[in-house]
């Protein structure tokens, strides 16, 4: 998503990208904090926040705490304003404990 947001601040279609991501129903983002955050990356990130807050629904899979979230936005006010909209009306699920795919590689007699 930040990639395909990028390259549209590189050749003058980002709103019409960002619309990509702001007008479904549902946005799905899997394993956000996974990798460094591109340059321009936490800017696009909020905007896409900002854009679909209290207007679509957007469920976010990660392994970093909240607590990390500033360190990876390389901004604690936008990182905070992001965290803001984001837990307004949220349910949050912690799952904790070991992961499904090590459960499942001791299943079946595997090491890691």
């Amino acid at each position: 998503m930040l990639g395909h947001l990028h390259g549209g601040r590189a050749d003058g279609t980002y709103e019409r990208r960002l619309l990509t991501y702001t007008r479904p129903d549902v946005l799905v983002l899997d394993d956000f904090g996974l990798k460094p955050l591109p340059p321009a990356g936490p800017e696009d990130f909020y905007e896409v926040i900002q854009e679909r807050y209290e207007r679509g629904a957007l469920i976010i899979t990660s392994n970093r705490a909240f607590t990390e979230w500033p360190d990876l936005f390389q901004s604690p006010l936008l990182a905070s304003a992001a965290l803001d909209r984001l837990a307004h009306h949220a349910h949050q699920i912690v799952i904790t404990g070991d992961s499904f795919r090590a459960k499942g590689r001791a299943r079946d007699g595997r090491k890691e």
